[in-house]
């Protein structure tokens, strides 16, 4: 998953007045049947080193098919050279047939956990002091079992949809370089997973600190609608080297540290995209103060003017509101030398930059090497297995259906729409025309629950009325009569 710190932690941080959760759920009958999906999910190990996508998207195609789906309505897909990183595909046809699909996406690959360093197995799902505790509880699995219940839920009572609903499980979202289903399916089968518009993971809630099992509160939902592209460059300088005995000032690794220097005294200009320019808006209201103000001033002042200018100075002291206005790069692995009493015949490092939607990896290569400013330098776009991001439009038709929702299922807590800093398998639908976003629904407390580290847990409420909205919002985009 993308890197999980919302920019409603900023807003979480600057709340003095905490927004009410909302009314607990009436009891549901189907809760049971969800229970059982997500904990065969959760309890099927899909980690890169020891673990079988395949074998998870299996196990919830036997879930839609005993709800009622047939063998025509499940794609199951998987490559000869990856065989255990399958996931897939079920449609549930609706009666509108000009109008295009809607795509739920979620990936059931999960992080690696050893069970050495886990209190618990950690796939083994406990529930325990209002958690559930276990690898995947959330990531990417909580959405993933939803996705499964919605559609089986909807078949099971014949609901009439206007709009076909899809459903998209892969596998290789969480490990660098793996077979990654979403992207096959984007370059393969496009007409596999063709859609208006795809729902995924980015989006999500926060609360001030605590569960509210543990007295917390809800202080904000968001919407993703759009994210950054990841990509590394290699930067290396090459010198003929000679004796340590004789040092010169020409040195392969004092050029490269000179060079870096200059990258780290470098920002990208500040810009925004619609859902950044939103987030500004509404994020400066609820702060209030010199923050709160600039940020509006932001969302609302020419970019080449001096108001722009002088807000941004101010915001750049938030990490993360400076990593939001703008593409950022950053060294993050070195290398250089080849023997200690040699002077370096090559030195070399890493820059992971995070490319704000709609620059292409040339664009940003071509930068840097204009920062470097050094012609002994190359700069290198590594193996780049991913497109460049793009980002969704702010589009009130699919952001209307929400809104509404959470008033109803979370009143008094606002929605903030984010841009993801980190990445999600929705760069890959973007690039072949299936805009994606990131739902809110289900919440996290601001240290992400374990998320990506040891002993991942998720608030049981948390899951249990995530479940309940999302189910509403699919029934209101699916047009169900």
């Amino acid at each position: 998953m993308g890197l999980r710190g919302f920019a409603t932690c900023l807003v979480a941080a600057a709340l003095g007045v905490m927004a009410p959760p909302g009314a607990q759920a009436a009891d549901d009958p189907t809760e049971a049947a969800f229970r059982a999906t997500y904990r065969e999910l959760v309890e099927t190990n899909t980690a890169q080193s020891s673990g079988s996508c395949t074998l998870a998207a299996q196990r919830m195609g036997a879930r839609l098919k005993a709800a009622g789906f047939g063998d025509d309505q499940i794609t199951y897909f998987a490559t000869p050279d990856h065989p255990k990183d399958g996931g897939l595909v079920a449609v549930l046809p609706g009666m509108a047939k000009a109008e295009k699909p809607i795509l739920l996406l979620a990936h059931i690959d999960v992080v690696e956990a050893k069970r050495a360093d886990w209190t618990r197995d950690p796939f083994v799902l406990i529930e325990e002091g209002g958690y559930f505790r276990a690898r995947g509880a959330f990531d990417d699995k909580a959405m993933a079992a939803v996705w499964v219940d919605s559609m089986a839920r909807l078949q099971s009572g014949h609901a009439h949809l206007r709009r076909t609903l899809k459903l998209a499980l892969t596998c290789g979202e969480e490990t660098t370089g793996a077979f990654n289903g979403a992207q096959w399916l984007a370059n393969n089968r496009r007409d596999l997973i063709d859609a208006e518009f795809a729902l995924n993971e980015g989006g999500g809630g926060q609360t001030d600190g605590k569960g509210l099992v543990e007295g917390g509160h809800l202080v904000a939902m968001s919407v993703e609608v759009g994210e950054k592209a990841s990509q590394d460059y290699r930067v290396e300088t090459r010198n003929p080297g000679g004796h340590s005995s004789i040092p010169i000032r020409d040195n392969a690794i004092y050029e490269l540290s000179e060079a870096l220097l200059r990258l780290r005294d470098f920002d990208f200009p500040a810009e925004l995209n619609d859902a950044t320019r939103v987030y500004f808006e509404r994020a400066g209201g609820l702060y209030g103060g010199a923050i709160g103000q600039a940020m509006q001033t932001v969302a609302h002042a020419a970019p080449n003017s001096d108001a722009f200018r002088q807000a941004v100075a101010l915001l750049d002291h938030d990490r993360r509101i400076h990593s939001t206005l703008r593409t950022t790069c950053v060294a993050t692995m070195l290398d250089g030398g080849h023997a200690t009493n040699a002077l370096p015949q090559r030195a070399g490092a890493i820059v992971n930059c995070r490319i704000f939607p709609g620059h292409s990896f040339e664009d940003v290569r071509a930068r840097l090497a204009e920062v470097l400013a050094d012609p002994k330098l190359t700069v290198t776009t590594l193996d780049p297995d991913h497109p460049i991001a793009r980002a969704p439009p702010y589009d009130p038709r699919i952001i209307g259906p929400i809104e509404a929702l959470l008033a109803r299922h979370f009143p008094g807590v606002p929605l903030v729409p984010t841009m993801e800093t980190g990445a999600t398998d929705g760069i890959y639908l973007g690039a072949v025309g299936i805009p994606t976003y990131g739902v809110p629904g289900i919440w996290v407390n601001p240290d992400l629950n374990g998320i990506h580290g040891l002993n991942e847990h998720l608030e049981v409420a948390s899951l249990m009325r995530g479940r309940a909205f999302l189910y509403d919002l699919v029934q209101a985009y699916a047009d169900v009569r």
